[in-house]
């Protein structure tokens, strides 16, 4: 289960900051619990994904090497927006946080 203030890949919204974990009710007055997704690169968006039985894939983001061995290969030009929003986003979060222990 991912926790709020997660950063995390969507298959739907590319790379999204879980803003909170909700309840929701259904028809029937049930409540479930919702992921409160919000785009990185789209802060004017916003999902409700079920934190069980999400139809949704959701999955943590790829690790800083893989991050590397993507944007290095030759077809990178030609990858679907989310996947290069995901290189993008490790990327810059590795050469910030490589900046901040500099100092």
């Amino acid at each position: 289960m991912f926790q709020k203030k997660d950063v995390i890949y969507s298959e739907t919204m590319g790379v999204c900051v879980v803003e909170d974990i909700v309840k929701l009710s259904d028809n029937n007055r049930d409540t479930y619990d919702y992921y409160l997704l919000r785009p990185v690169y789209e802060k004017s968006k916003k999902a409700y994904i079920p934190v069980e039985n999400h139809s949704v894939r959701l999955r943590e983001l790829i690790s800083a090497a893989e991050a590397e061995k993507l944007k290095s290969r030759n077809d990178f030009d030609k990858q679907e927006k989310a996947v290069k929003d995901e290189v993008r986003y490790v990327l810059e979060k590795l050469s910030s946080s490589s900046k901040a222990r500099a100092h």
